[in-house]
């Protein structure tokens, strides 16, 4: 996901390798931190592979900045990305927001349909945080206040999402 996020905030923009992090933080930190450590070497790979473009600029200090870009391969490897996501982007919540949040670069409404109908697909599929006898317990079959109280907010999340969910493919399904 961290190479998604990359690809797509520069397919907006060039900008610098802390610009960058900070947008990714924003997108994703609060629930999935990003390091040095993991953001820069995820950079050099996509360097590496012809998907980004790097060149040193003057800094606003005294130290040159590293400017990043995405290249014509960066933006084809974006592309597929966003139309094929991987099963744990669709049904992982922080992931999939991650493909939401670029799922515009993709020019096509079809496609955009798609992976929000895996994605719906998924969230229709009867689920729980607990199981009992191989059967997702619900809301009202636990006395535990506090997996209640999990148990409600994710339904009420999940009811939420499928309704903008069929809303959203309804829309792309129109004649532009």
């Amino acid at each position: 996901m961290l190479e998604l996020s990359i690809l797509g905030f520069l397919a907006e923009q060039p900008l610098h390798g802390y610009e960058l992090k900070e947008r990714i933080k924003a997108l994703s930190g609060h629930v999935r931190p990003v390091s040095d450590g993991a953001l820069y070497p995820a950079i050099t790979r996509l360097v590496t592979a012809g998907s980004l473009d790097q060149h040193t600029e003057p800094g606003s200090g005294a130290a040159p900045r590293r400017m990043l870009s995405l290249t014509d391969r960066g933006r084809e490897d974006l592309l597929e990305r966003l139309r094929h996501p991987k099963q744990a982007e669709i049904t992982d919540q922080v992931r999939f927001n991650t493909v939401l949040a670029f799922l515009r670069h993709l020019p096509d409404r079809h496609e955009q349909a798609a992976v929000l109908r895996r994605r719906l697909e998924f969230l229709q599929t009867p689920a729980s945080f607990f199981y009992r006898d191989g059967e997702p317990v619900r809301a009202e079959e636990t006395d535990d206040l506090f997996r209640q109280g999990m148990l409600r907010v994710a339904r009420a999340t999940g009811a939420a999402e499928r309704e903008w969910l069929k809303e959203a493919v309804t829309r792309l399904d129109q004649p532009s």
